[in-house]
């Protein structure tokens, strides 16, 4: 099933729960958070875990992400791990936020009394047009740029861009180590890295990608999201194909002639 160079996969939504779900991780947890957000490690007192449980022992549910909130210092942050895309995604996150900012305000409480929230998105995919792996979005006038209010914040970090820029070699250790997909990966990141929380991982993957019902449970989950993938996709090439097809005999209701269509499809 694994060749014995690979290892499971940390941007799995299951394998990503384990590591970074797990109540027993918090250091670990505290130091991702702190490489990603750029905060300092030790303004992160405490860190309560809201949604600790792992991903439905069967896979026949369609979902292809993980998402784990927590409080950091007064902060309501929110980590999801997305690895197909979703044509929604950007809306789907802003709805994400809104949908954390406001739940925090008990009836009878102030607006004031709103917690700053927080959205990281590691995604497998590319979002933005733009080399950059890290987008940091905040409310601001457009003329001033002056900062509507600090309690938003929604981060995106790109998994596909990690070989364009190298600017944040603490927050790249962990991006890089989500993205590894073989042991040769996880070497690399191990004897170049200084973060003794991103080398605790390490082993902590090597110890899942050694466990064989864990293995199992990776094999059968990324074949799900290929599967996902391959539907959306013929869905995608079925539309498109009918799309052409009505553009076809409405050309030729015009007159037009088949070397017209062709170089119109782009054929």
């Amino acid at each position: 099933m694994y060749k014995s160079n690979t290892i499971v996969k940390l941007k799995l939504d299951v394998i990503f729960k384990r590591v970074f779900g797990n109540d027993k991780n918090k250091n670990i947890i505290a130091a991702f958070v702190s490489a990603l957000l750029e905060i300092p490690r030790d303004s992160i007192r405490e860190i309560y875990i809201n949604n600790v449980e792992l991903a439905p022992e069967y896979f026949e549910q369609k979902f292809s992400r993980l998402d784990l909130s927590m409080d950091v210092d007064g902060r309501k942050v929110n980590v999801e791990m997305q690895v197909n895309y979703e044509p929604d995604f950007r809306e789907r996150t802003l709805f994400y936020w809104s949908k954390l900012y406001s739940d925090e305000l008990k009836a009878g409480e102030e607006y004031g009394s709103l917690k700053p929230t927080v959205c990281i998105n590691i995604i497998n995919f590319n979002l933005f047009d733009c080399t950059d792996y890290h987008s940091h979005f905040k409310v601001m006038e457009t003329e001033r740029h002056e900062i509507l209010s600090d309690k938003f914040a929604i981060h995106f970090f790109e998994l596909k861009k990690m070989n364009n820029i190298k600017k944040n070699k603490p927050m790249e250790d962990w991006l890089n180590l989500i993205n590894a997909e073989t042991e040769d990966d996880l070497m690399e990141i191990q004897q170049t890295t200084d973060i003794r929380e991103v080398k605790d991982t390490i082993v902590m993957l090597r110890e899942l990608s050694a466990d064989e019902k864990v293995r199992q449970e990776a094999f059968y989950r990324e074949k799900r999201l290929r599967d996902e993938t391959t539907a959306l996709n013929n869905a995608r090439r079925e539309g498109k194909a009918e799309r052409d097809n009505e553009l076809i005999e409405m050309w030729r209701e015009k007159g037009m002639t088949e070397q017209q269509i062709r170089e119109l499809l782009g054929k």
